[in-house]
């Protein structure tokens, strides 16, 4: 612990608290190019082939975001908007996609009653008769 003296000449720090999608400045999403497309594995224990983007943001910054999903129809040059949310087993990777936004659709043939928005999948048409 500091003296009275020393807290004299040099006064408590105040802590700044970081931002983890200070790419964004603020917004909720913004549109994005793709620039590259790549395929890396996840920390441990997890084993996959998780599919990433190198995106440039529309404020000219280049950061990495997760393509979530089933399959995708992205390729370079693909106009996406991001948002934050990282990916818990991809070091580096702090954005995520959306999907039904610009070229980044969802497929025809997905079918999902469950977590619909994660996946952007439409709703599915009930026939109850």
């Amino acid at each position: 612990m500091p003296t009275f003296h020393q807290l004299l000449r040099y006064w408590r720090r105040k802590k700044v608290p970081t931002n983890n999608t200070a790419a964004l400045q603020g917004n909720p999403q913004l549109k994005g190019t793709c620039v590259k497309l790549r395929i890396v594995k996840p920390k441990k224990p997890n084993s996959a082939q998780r599919k990433i983007a190198k995106v440039r943001l529309s404020t000219k910054r280049q950061v990495l975001a997760y393509i979530p999903g089933q399959g995708h129809n992205l390729q370079e040059y693909s106009s996406v908007m991001v948002c934050g949310g990282r990916a818990n087993d991809l070091p580096g990777v702090r954005f995520s996609l959306m999907r039904g936004k610009y070229d980044f659709s969802w497929r025809e043939n997905i079918t999902r009653t469950k977590k619909r928005s994660k996946y952007g999948a439409p709703l599915s048409k009930r026939s109850d008769s």
